[in-house]
């Protein structure tokens, strides 16, 4: 196969099928194409197994600072939207209690200082603190068998949106391929990008297409091939593995608990299953790995080619490494994946949620997790905690940790402007109209309105990173 498009968008996962779906539906680009290696779409960390299924706000994520919790909540709303709109039936997503939870004299303070002088009160208007008989009307299991003198703390919202992040990125490309001007190819693996001089000619295992514009969306392989066009040479990814234990019926909702200083990772969290409330998943965990996939031995390859083996990398390494912080983290999550000995050291996390779980009460969720490219910046010889984008020459790369399932709309949205200005404002994107299919529809409450085009700035187009 061959081709010729105006944009062709390679990764099939939520980053790239929501591209394609904003392109597709509120453009008038006259061709599209998205390229996927997998033989289906969302096979990799966007398959419901192997995130945390979570719908980040930034209401209860305590790692968030107000700034960058303002920038994740229209994101989550623009997603929770087009959920409400498209998902009625709640096949692809439910809706249940969240809350971020303090135990005992230092955390409670915290969270209060968070919730009133902080101002994510006033951010979150639907958030409210609750105590001891809340929380347990709503997560029984949270107080029983809790010693009754430790003082207790409940930041709670009804919109714990739970989310197939598969099931969503299968919607956003049968969404797409209504239009005449998408095609989709799955099983077709990208081996080479060559720049032209109006755009870019893909090599695929499949054929070759020539395009004016491109969108890199392959999670940690973003970063591999924007190294080999010469962009992101003072990047390096260090790649995350996230695992789940799994235990019966024990919460309603999604429990947080407060994060860690300094730490990107999240801290372990309790969530019902978004397709089966019956199984509760805790996790996750963070083991450092050398490969871009989870089980894919073959990216270990990868993982080395984007590593570059060159003094900044190992220096950049050494220094996160070696943080008083990080490192006991690191050592400490290697135990989790050991036979019996990672029960046992992983329990007490789940006894801060749930006190009354024993040993027998969880295992091991085989088969569950993925990878998060988390981004070393060698310039600085420390980890980047933004989302990662870089920006060339009539090409994107989206190198997306955490929150990027949550922000993928936003983030879509960002990306069609900047998209436009590469072919040459020969298009136009009605920004009002998918405003009106996405966050037009988030439940604000009683007398909230939802915010307009341009009302954060999200209509700029974001900084070249290169």
């Amino acid at each position: 196969m061959s081709g010729k498009y105006d944009l062709v968008i390679v990764g099939g996962g939520i980053s790239g099928a929501s591209l394609l779906y904003t392109t597709a539906k509120f453009t008038d680009i006259d061709s599209i194409a998205l390229v996927e290696k997998e033989d289906e779409v969302a096979a990799i960390n966007s398959h419901h197994t192997n995130n945390s299924q979570t719908l980040h706000f930034g209401d209860i994520e305590t790692n968030y600072t107000l700034e960058k919790a303002k920038e994740v909540k229209e994101g989550a709303e623009l997603l929770a939207g087009y959920l409400e709109n498209h998902d009625p039936d709640r096949e692809m997503h439910a809706k249940r209690s969240k809350m971020v939870l303090a135990v005992g004299e230092d955390e409670v303070p915290q969270l209060e200082e968070r919730y009133h002088e902080e101002g994510f009160g006033d951010l979150f208007p639907k958030l409210r603190p609750i105590g001891r008989d809340e929380i347990a009307n709503i997560e029984p299991k949270v107080l029983e068998g809790r010693d009754p003198d430790v003082d207790m703390l409940a930041l709670q919202t009804p919109d714990g949106y739970v989310v197939d992040y598969g099931m969503t990125t299968k919607s956003f490309v049968e969404q797409a391929e209504q239009e005449a001007n998408v095609d989709v190819y799955t099983g077709t693996e990208v081996t080479d990008i060559t720049p032209t001089l109006d755009g870019h000619t893909i090599e695929t295992t499949e054929g070759r297409f020539d395009c004016d514009a491109t969108v890199v969306a392959a999670g940690s392989h973003s970063l591999q091939m924007a190294k080999e066009l010469g962009y992101g040479q003072d990047k390096v990814l260090l790649p995350v593995a996230g695992s789940f234990f799994l235990a019966d019926d024990l919460l309603n909702g999604k429990v947080y608990t407060l994060q860690m200083k300094k730490l990107p990772f999240a801290a372990v969290h309790g969530d019902a299953d978004v397709h089966d409330a019956s199984i509760t998943r805790f996790g996750p965990t963070a083991k450092l790995v050398p490969a871009l996939e989870r089980g894919n031995i073959s990216t270990v390859s990868d993982f080395l080619d984007v590593f570059g083996l060159n003094a900044a990398a190992f220096l950049s390494y050494a220094n996160i490494l070696s943080d008083k912080v990080l490192l006991p983290y690191v050592l400490r999550n290697l135990l989790y994946d050991l036979p019996e000995v990672g029960r046992r050291q992983f329990l007490p996390h789940v006894q801060k949620v749930v006190p009354s779980v024993e040993l027998d009460d969880i295992e091991r969720a085989k088969g569950y997790g993925g990878v998060r490219p988390q981004i070393v910046d060698t310039k600085a010889k420390s980890l980047d905690m933004g989302e990662a984008k870089i920006v060339g020459d009539d090409v994107i790369f989206n190198i997306t940790p955490s929150p990027g399932a949550s922000t993928c709309l936003k983030n879509a949205m960002r990306d069609t402007h900047t998209l436009l200005e590469f072919l040459d404002g020969e298009y136009e994107f009605d920004e009002a109209a998918f405003r009106e299919a996405t966050i037009g529809n988030f439940p604000y409450g009683e007398g909230a309105e939802a915010p307009t085009a341009g009302s954060d700035g999200v209509e700029e187009v974001p900084a070249t990173d290169d």
